[in-house]
């Protein structure tokens, strides 16, 4: 999926929302648990539900690597159940020496097929550029998290300079490596206080933002501060929509809470898209 493919998804469906797939076993309705595949049937739930109000979806590859082989299934089985036109990420968070981030990037890419995939940058260049080379898949590479150990790193002042973080060599540097029609960057919904300075360094840039609901994380603000000229904002929520109920009824739960967000993005986007 391009960047103007994404963008007018966007603007269709008047969303930026991005539903994370966070199927848990110890958390879905225990009505599923009978079922073949109960990670699969919530998902096929939740996705039915939530289709129409969303532009991506987000497994969270941890939850499903946890059950082994079934879990992998589960996962393959979604991936396949989720519309063509609705833009999908592999949350792997992975970046090894440039072999294996081939062999990652196989597996996320060509075995899945998913459009995009988490990348950890630590390792520098030649661990992420293995996830570009399919000029038509997407590498969102993590900037500045939400987690309180962000400060550990992602935080610290870089090369010397008072007032320049890590976090920022991280985005400026990444950009000779790819394109804006090819990179996107993870900023923690929580950070709000550094998000102009993103915007300031990534302009045209898409960021996958999450965090949004159960973390605490401000709509309002991220979509004040972030937004650009194509929206630019993939805002993820996954606990706050997908366990929103624990019922047989947990779909129109879920689609509840989804529609809650997706009509506030509406009012953002009418607010601060130019015409």
């Amino acid at each position: 999926m391009t960047k103007e493919e994404l963008f007018r998804n966007i603007q269709t469906k008047k969303s930026y929302l991005c539903v994370g797939l966070d199927a848990d076993l110890k958390k879905i309705p225990s009505h599923l648990l009978n079922t073949a595949d109960p990670i699969f049937e919530f998902n096929k739930i939740i996705i039915d539900a939530t289709a129409d109000l969303c532009v991506a979806y987000k497994p969270n590859i941890a939850f499903y690597e946890a059950l082994g082989p079934k879990g992998w299934e589960s996962l393959e089985k979604t991936l396949q159940y989720i519309p063509e036109d609705i833009f999908t990420i592999a949350d792997a968070k992975r970046g090894d020496i440039g072999n294996t981030s081939e062999l990652y990037a196989r597996t996320f890419f060509d075995y899945f097929n998913f459009d995009s995939v988490t990348v950890a940058p630590y390792m520098g260049e030649d661990s992420v550029k293995p996830f570009l080379i399919k000029p038509d898949k997407w590498v969102i590479l993590l900037a500045l998290t939400s987690n309180p150990g962000s400060q550990d790193f992602q935080l610290q002042t870089y090369n010397g300079e008072k007032n320049r973080y890590l976090f920022e060599a991280v985005i400026q540097k990444s950009q000779t490596w790819a394109s804006p029609e090819q990179l996107m960057f993870v900023v923690g919904a929580t950070r709000t206080d550094y998000l102009e300075r993103v915007r300031a360094l990534a302009p045209e840039h898409f960021l996958l933002v999450p965090g949004v609901g159960a973390q605490g994380g401000s709509l309002a603000e991220i979509s004040r501060l972030g937004m650009n000229k194509q929206c630019g904002l993939l805002v993820n929520s996954a606990r706050n929509i997908i366990y929103a109920g624990n019922g047989t009824d947990f779909g129109q739960q879920a689609r509840l809470e989804a529609q809650r967000m997706q009509q506030e993005m509406e009012r953002y986007l009418g607010e601060y898209l130019p015409v």
